[in-house]
């Protein structure tokens, strides 16, 4: 038990490095500096190198070693395809069902996104995490509100190529000024109570990384994040 405890605990902890781009895509992961690094056997960290690659994160291969993979920008799309499919119907269903207290909890989440967003001007200090989590949490809330928490918890699992895409987004492209001006729009809908144009929007907002990156993504500055050089 005290050894599966280890192998979930540093789990975690390369499956966040790689989806935060702290480990970066085509990077090698040795078992030998794991194992010095945590203190711990090469047994539990073959375990832990199994199970990134069995969900996606790297890819072991016999005689060379174990590479993180590059992100697929194929996935990333049919994923967000499908946040936009879901999400349309959920915020819809929010704005015709939803109570006073569950749309003034919007708010004030809405309120948090834009203190997270204020320190944009600065990257080296700006808090990535902090603002994806209240751009997250303003999501879920509306999929709380109509019991729809697994549906939520399916499309926002980490993700090899969709979560490590939203971070390239923000960091390439400096998308959060877009991001707070859909999110403003949003919260205009909820107020207003209307559902015109919420599939537009959310394919804008959704598709943004896409667009905000364009060319980007298949120029040499990007070209390791998601072309295989192992």
């Amino acid at each position: 038990m005290k050894e599966q405890q280890t192998v979930d605990q540093i789990y975690e902890i390369i499956e966040g490095e790689i989806t935060e781009l702290r480990t970066k895509p085509n990077e090698m992961l040795g078992e030998n500096s794991l194992a010095t690094r945590f203190n711990v056997s090469r047994t539990p960290i073959r375990s832990v190198l199994q199970r990134l690659q069995e969900n996606g994160f790297v890819k072991i291969i016999p005689g060379k070693g174990t590479f993180v993979k590059p992100i697929s920008i194929e996935t990333a799309s049919e994923i967000i395809y499908l946040r936009v499919a879901v999400e349309s119907m959920v915020l819809r269903d929010f704005i015709r069902k939803s109570s006073p207290t569950e749309i003034e909890e919007v708010r004030y989440t809405f309120e948090q996104l834009k203190k997270a967003a204020e320190g944009i001007d600065d990257l080296s200090t700006f808090d990535i995490n902090l603002f994806l989590q209240k751009d997250l949490e303003m999501h879920r809330i509306w999929f709380q509100s109509m019991d729809k928490l697994y549906l939520w918890n399916m499309i926002t699992k980490p993700h090899p190529d969709y979560s490590r895409f939203i971070r390239l987004d923000i960091v390439g492209a400096k998308n959060v000024p877009d991001v707070m001006r859909d999110h403003k729009k949003m919260m205009e809908m909820i107020d207003n109570k209307t559902t015109d144009g919420i599939e537009e929007l959310m394919r804008e907002h959704l598709y943004g990384g896409v667009r905000r990156l364009g060319s980007k993504l298949f120029s040499e500055e990007y070209s390791n994040y998601f072309t295989s050089t192992v």
